[in-house]
């Protein structure tokens, strides 16, 4: 990402309102229901509104805030513990461009960062049968 995406955003405020939209439409919308249950399982939604807010800022070329909070800012390191399908990295990048649109983020950078998301998410596709769950094809899905 280019440091200036998170000026392109609008800035942290600007972020934040991002994080908190996409997060009222995981908790609202049919394909959010998945990485809802998921998140609950774990920390649950404020904990994970405050970190999705800490992680993009330095992958926004902002202040690293999880970095300096967790050391690192691996995101297969992140979500090693999440079975984690293709449909919920399709359902992920369906709120997050609902939240980008609302947002009224648009243009060329936002387009490359879509396209950034969409690898992201895709490579965290991992093998749901090592989790005995249904649907065991996860591994390296092609964006």
């Amino acid at each position: 990402m280019s440091p200036r995406m998170i000026e392109t955003v609008g800035g942290e405020p600007a972020l934040r309102q991002l994080v908190e939209d996409f997060y009222d439409l995981i908790e609202t919308l049919p394909e959010g229901e998945t990485i809802r249950k998921l998140h609950l399982r774990g920390h649950g939604l404020a904990h994970v509104r405050e970190e999705q807010f800490n992680f993009l800022s330095g992958f926004l070329g902002g202040r690293r805030y999880y970095e300096e909070k967790h050391g690192h800012m691996d995101v297969r390191r992140m979500h090693a513990h999440v079975p984690i399908s293709r449909q919920d990295a399709e359902d992920w990048l369906f709120c997050m461009d609902r939240a980008l649109s609302q947002n009224g983020l648009a243009g060329p950078e936002i387009e490359r960062l879509r396209g950034t998301f969409r690898r992201i998410c895709l490579m965290l596709v991992n093998d749901l049968a090592e989790w005995g769950l249904p649907g065991g094809q996860g591994g390296s899905a092609d964006a």
